[in-house]
């Protein structure tokens, strides 16, 4: 089942990682890359969540009303979708871009994630900003550089150009 947004991006989405820092209130500034995307799908609404426990997202609120659709209706596995759409609810809340690019962290999210008044690191992927923290960020590129020569042909033989 795919779903189309209402509500789709004027721009191409932003490519590249990017640095940003979770200010003591846990409000995270976003790079202007980034908010210039989100604001391109219409409106500043955003849900932030975590769906891992160790990365948290920020969604577009029409990607995320397309995810709770999906999970309203999977049935391959009806309980990890309610589990996830549980942790998604229990970690996250709406909030909204600022005029000055700011998006408030839910405290709950935050204090698990240890990420008040620190640096992160932000990437657009799939329809969201995926927000690392250092540890996790560093732990992710050592798993991705990993047999890389191995990935990157067998997605070349996929069709990767």
């Amino acid at each position: 089942m795919e779903l189309i947004s209402n509500l789709s991006p004027q721009t191409d989405p932003p490519k590249g990682a990017f640095s940003a820092r979770v200010d003591e209130k846990g409000r995270l500034k976003l790079p202007a890359k980034l908010q210039q995307y989100i604001s391109s799908f219409g409106s500043p609404r955003v849900f932030v969540t975590s769906l891992d426990t160790t990365t948290a997202r920020i969604y577009p609120i029409s990607i995320w009303k397309e995810n709770e659709i999906l999970l309203e209706n999977y049935t391959e596995d009806p309980q990890a979708a309610e589990d996830i759409a549980f942790i998604a609810n229990d970690l996250g809340a709406d909030a909204e871009v600022d005029s000055q690019g700011r998006v408030l962290l839910p405290q709950e999210l935050r204090q698990l994630l240890g990420v008040e008044n620190q640096q992160v690191h932000l990437q657009w992927f799939k329809g969201r900003i995926t927000l690392f923290t250092d540890n996790v960020y560093e732990s992710r590129r050592a798993a991705a550089r990993e047999n890389l020569a191995g990935k990157l042909q067998g997605v070349e033989k996929g069709g990767l150009k």
